[in-house]
Formats: structure tokens, C-alpha cells, sequence
């Protein structure tokens, strides 16, 4: 859960968000050193008699800025590919669950259940139970088990919506008519919070995502709850 005046991102909870923190703090600082580098440049330029004309037509100075540039993109490309490579590779998920945007709501089909599905809306702020969040809690909560593997079939009914929770490193657009999927594990249970981040209309700000990652045993009591329920 982010917190006023936070700076960097919310903890991770699954190994892709910890992957992409450190690749957020590689670049960052690959950054800062080119930053500081050309900031010494300009201002040695300015005081000294760097400006030459001999260094600045050198072949070496024109080699360094040639071949320098090319290592650091090599060194920002190749994390970046296996994040990459590792957001998109689904092996045997445990559950499957169907995550459908609506004008705006979401609903949740538990795919590996015969009928256990539900609609989940955001909790009106009159409503809200102390602890909770404003704009943030929702009636139903996708509850998942923790340390197993999890695919999300991402769709929309209407229009372009987006399910994304940052504390899992996830975010995947629900387009009508296509399937899409992301995949997940929740290293640590917890509840863990998102929003919809496509604007899909007047309401798009009031449907937010609630995961929430349980030990196995509590996840078979609650699905079995919801389906004597249904």
C-alpha cells in the first residue's frame, strides 16, 4: 500500500516486482554516473581551456563517445530482457482465474471451479470498515494462494480497461474481444491493491483490483464458502 509523500516503489511481493526494482536501481544509477559525467564535462569546459582545439578533433574522443554510448545500452538491454523474457513465461499454472473489466467493475471466474465467480465493486467511503481504503477497497476480493503459480485471463466487456497491481508487478490490458494473460506468485501473504489504469470513462477512478494472497488451506475454506454461497 503506498503512503503519502512515498518516494520509490511500494514492496514487492512476488519474485517479478523484485526483479524489476533492482533492474529500476540499476538503470537509475547508470544514470546518475552519466549525469554527474557530463556535469563535470560542461563545467570544465567552462573554467579550463578544455575547449582546444586539438581534444576536441582527437580520433580518441571520438572513439570514446562512439564506443561508450553502445556499452551502456548493452548494459541497460540485456536485464531488461530477461524481465522481459520472465513476464511473459506462464509454466503449468496452479489456478486460472478470468478477470473481465466492466463499466466499472470487475467480475472473477475461478476457471478450475465450476461455478464460482462473482462481481467485485468498489466499497462506497460511507461503507468503508475502519482500516480500510478509501476508493482502493472492493465488496469481493479475489483471494489467491500464496507461493503458487497464477495465470490471469484479462478481457473486457465494453471498452479498454486495465488490471494492474503494482506490489506484483503486474499490469495487463483488458481489450473486448481479446484474451489476454498475465502470471504471477505471491511470495508473502497480504492484501495487495490496485486500480484500473486505462481511463475507460467517467467512473474509471472507482474500480479498483483487491488481491488477496492466503495460505492454501485458507484458500480452499473460502473457495469452498463461496461456492455453498452460490
Amino acid at each position: 500500500m503506498a503512503h503519502p509523500s512515498q518516494l520509490g516503489f511500494q514492496d514487492a511481493t512476488s519474485p517479478v516486482m523484485e526483479e524489476l526494482i533492482h533492474f529500476h536501481d540499476h538503470a537509475l544509477m547508470i544514470v546518475f554516473l552519466i549525469s554527474t559525467l557530463v556535469l563535470y564535462i560542461i563545467v570544465a569546459m567552462v573554467s579550463t581551456k578544455l575547449t582546444n582545439k586539438l581534444i576536441l578533433d582527437s580520433q580518441e574522443v571520438e572513439i570514446i563517445w562512439t564506443v561508450l554510448p553502445a556499452a551502456i545500452l548493452i548494459m541497460i538491454a540485456l536485464p531488461s530482457l530477461r524481465i522481459l523474457y520472465l513476464m511473459d513465461e506462464i509454466n503449468a499454472p496452479h489456478l486460472t482465474i478470468k478477470a473481465v473489466g466492466h463499466q466499472w467493475y470487475w467480475s472473477y471466474e475461478y476457471t478450475d471451479y465450476e461455478d464460482l465467480a462473482f462481481d467485485s465493486y468498489m466499497v462506497p467511503t460511507q461503507d468503508l470498515a475502519p482500516g480500510h481504503f478509501r476508493l482502493l477497497e472492493a465488496d469481493h476480493r479475489m483471494v489467491i494462494p500464496m507461493e503458487s503459480p497464477i495465470r490471469v485471463l484479462v478481457s473486457a466487456e465494453d471498452v479498454l480497461h486495465s488490471w494492474a497491481v503494482p506490489t506484483l508487478g503486474t499490469k495487463m490490458d483488458a481489450v473486448p474481444g481479446r484474451l489476454n494473460q498475465t502470471a504471477f506468485i505471491s511470495s508473502r501473504p497480504g492484501v495487495f491493491y490496485g486500480q484500473c489504469s486505462e481511463i475507460c470513462g467517467a467512473n474509471h477512478s472507482f474500480m479498483p483490483v483487491v488481491v488477496e494472497a492466503v495460505p492454501l488451506q485458507c484458500f480452499e475454506d473460502w473457495s469452498l464458502l463461496m461456492l455453498q454461497d452460490s
